[in-house]
């Protein structure tokens, strides 16, 4: 529902603070090992959880999290499996949002009606799917807004005022604004040029702005928390999980820890900054 991601942004704003949005994969590195992660996230700081949906041709993503859904896809974890661990989470937790990020070949094959109505079933609040431009709208975008699920689009360093307004034209929930140019988690992201970015996007929407993309430590959290609305941290969490496993890449007894112990420090970061006035 788009109105929890609101509902989130409103209780962060109200405590002075930034987001903390954290990206795992689905079924990474198994199914219940991925809902253990996913129901920890909470409790360690994240304010919003991304859930990788796994894909075969991940484009945008570098090799981390390329590497996490390959293992995710060679343990089974397909679309009706991920909403399921979403189900499974929902039966815990009522209140924090969750975004599914991914690609819209598995979508299309899941079929796009059936998919935003078992999507909505299942308790998620948004998509973010990094392949559709706004020029594909129909494809997606519109019909997940008429489910009340929320489509968040991507802006980028190449983004520039002209095309702003097509980008926001039906996003929802936030905009993430992707720091560097390229795959996720390649480069550490120039932190002034950033804050720039995120105060240009402002002048276009009313829309939380959520910066991501290269965002590896707490200090790196507190920089991007002085100008954005939230931080989204993906790769960093994969490869703290990826440190972890055995030389099958099976879960260890550190894993569900190393992800919890970054996440706590990266938490303490966005909270470190209080600069934004509370409501």
């Amino acid at each position: 529902m788009i109105q929890r991601i609101e509902a989130r942004f409103e209780k962060c704003h109200a405590e002075g603070r930034a987001a903390l949005v954290t990206y795992v994969m689905a079924g990474d590195p198994d199914p219940e090992t991925s809902l253990e992660i996913l129901k920890s996230l909470p409790g360690a700081g994240a304010d919003i959880v991304e859930f990788g949906l796994p894909f075969t041709d991940p484009m945008a993503d570098g090799p981390a999290i390329q590497a996490a859904g390959l293992r995710a896809l060679k343990v089974g974890q397909d679309t009706a499996k991920t909403l399921d661990l979403i189900r499974r989470f929902r039966a815990e937790d009522a209140e924090t949002p969750v975004i599914l990020m991914g690609y819209f070949n598995p979508i299309f094959v899941y079929g796009v009606d059936r998919f935003l109505a078992d999507a909505k079933e299942a308790g998620v609040d948004g998509l973010i799917v990094v392949d559709l431009p706004p020029e594909e709208d129909d494809e997606l975008c519109l019909p997940a807004l008429r489910a009340g699920l929320a489509f968040i689009r991507l802006a980028t360093p190449t983004t520039d005022d002209k095309r702003l307004p097509a980008v926001l034209a039906n996003t929802a929930g936030f905009v993430y604004y992707v720091s560097i140019t390229g795959i996720t988690g390649a480069a550490t992201p120039d932190f002034g040029k950033v804050a720039a970015a995120v105060e240009r996007i402002k002048r276009h929407t009313s829309l939380p702005v959520v910066v991501g993309f290269g965002v590896k430590s707490g200090a790196h959290a507190a920089a991007v928390a002085q100008g954005a609305d939230g931080i989204v941290v993906g790769s960093a969490l994969i490869d703290a999980l990826k440190g972890t496993l055995d030389d099958q890449d099976r879960a260890t007894s550190r894993t569900v820890e190393a992800v919890t112990t970054l996440v706590r420090e990266l938490s303490q970061g966005v909270r470190s900054v209080t600069k934004r006035a509370a409501a």
